[in-house]
């Protein structure tokens, strides 16, 4: 009987080490996921961390008004620096974000990076090597909204309020892309009151500006991109040339259409609602009058605008439709250095945006929109009028224009 229970202990000895044999490798490969686990996580935590910063980098670039290349080629660069190698995954940028929250939305920027990670111990169960996934979404939240914006990015008092000017802005501010010391400037007599005065370079003023939503001018601001960027002109209108009267008599009407030698207002002349695409300039006369409403201007080329100080106008541009807001709207090639001038009695209205990027804007009148409803966008601007200049204005048409923008990570 001892012999038996001898001869049992010994198989279950034996039996303790074949079920150990059997396991060895199973517990070899628990162990090795489990540290393969953690190194995952970690690489994925390097991911994400690439995520964030390239599409902060991005939104920087969008927000400033970069092309779509410049932004995608500022996302991969910081996401490199950040430790991404794109050799071994992928970087996809969306604009805007394709997924989330934020999907379609134009001030949002998306960014997706995959890379791959080989496998070590865990290859015992599957020979396939692990992709990993960062993503991350970047936002700009405006702050601030401009009723002048300068876009020209060197000149010296891009924005500039001089003379005697007295000017109000309600709940909107002054902006200026220049880098110049001096890139937003109030001179002599001028009086202004604004939300903000914001420049990427410097401000200087006299003492009679007031802020009212800002301690102090914002200085060293980041640029703003240009807001109609996404706007594209108006095609050339087919048929024949059109003119406005010579000598006109009496009133006149005049039709939407091509004005090959641009328009020449004399007398008391009203615009039918639609689209004017002028080859040459807009000049309005000495005490001539000019109205109507649902109107866009297109400047065709070196097209530029004079208007007399003894003018009277009363333009209203459409309020829905692909130019709704946009009254006047100057061709983006122009490299020609005109300067319009924008003048008009006391009683005059121009309501809608003045969008000349190129070109350097004088605006002389003491007027602007119905309910101040008035954007001045170019590549200079100066006012030495006197008017009250409001933001908003979504009722007829007109859309916010970023002055200053924070970009946030919120996805």
């Amino acid at each position: 009987m001892r012999r038996f229970f001898d001869r049992a202990k010994l198989d279950e000895k034996g039996n303790v080490a074949l079920i150990g044999a059997l396991a060895l490798p199973l517990i070899v490969g628990g162990a090795g996921l489990s540290v393969e686990t953690t190194y995952w996580y970690y690489k994925n935590l390097q991911l994400q961390s690439a995520s964030d910063s390239a599409v902060f980098a991005a939104g920087i670039e969008k927000r400033s008004g970069s092309d779509d290349a410049v932004v995608r080629a500022a996302a991969l660069s910081s996401a490199e620096d950040n430790g991404f190698d794109p050799a071994a995954g992928g970087i996809t940028v969306h604009l805007p974000p394709v997924s989330g929250k934020y999907t379609g939305q134009s001030d949002a920027v998306e960014v997706v990076l995959t890379a791959s990670v080989d496998r070590f111990f865990s290859q015992v169960f599957d020979s396939r090597p692990i992709t990993l996934t960062g993503r991350a979404v970047a936002r700009f939240a405006r702050t601030q909204d401009a009723c002048v914006l300068a876009l020209n990015r060197t000149a010296s008092s891009a924005a500039n309020f001089a003379g005697n000017a007295n000017v109000t802005f309600n709940g909107c501010s002054v902006m200026a892309n220049s880098t110049a010391v001096d890139a937003v400037s109030i001179q002599g007599a001028a009086s202004l009151s604004a939300d903000c005065l914001i420049s990427v370079g410097g401000v200087q003023t006299n003492s009679a500006v007031t802020l009212t939503k800002c301690p102090a001018a914002l200085t060293e601001a980041p640029p703003v991109a240009d807001p109609f960027a996404n706007v594209s002109p108006p095609q050339q209108p087919s048929g024949g040339c059109k003119s406005a009267p010579n000598n006109p008599k009496t009133s006149y009407s005049l039709s939407p259409g091509r004005y090959c030698s641009g328009l020449d207002i004399k007398g008391d002349g009203a615009l039918e609602p639609g689209i004017y695409y002028l080859d040459g300039d807009l000049n309005v006369s000495s005490n001539a009058t000019l109205r109507g409403s649902g109107v866009t201007i297109y400047l065709h080329g070196a097209a530029k605008v004079t208007i007399n100080g003894t003018a009277s106008l009363d333009l209203q541009a459409p309020t829905s439709g692909p130019y709704a807001g946009i009254l006047i709207f100057a061709d983006r090639a122009n490299r020609s250095g005109n300067t319009s001038r924008f003048n008009g009695t006391a009683a005059s209205r121009l309501t809608g945006a003045i969008y000349m990027p190129t070109q350097a804007i004088e605006y002389l009148g003491n007027f602007s929109g119905i309910n101040g409803c008035t954007q001045v966008v170019g590549d200079t601007v100066k006012w030495s009028g006197s008017a009250s200049v409001a933001v908003d204005c979504s009722a007829l048409g007109l859309r916010t224009i970023p002055a200053y923008s924070i970009v946030q990570l919120v996805e």
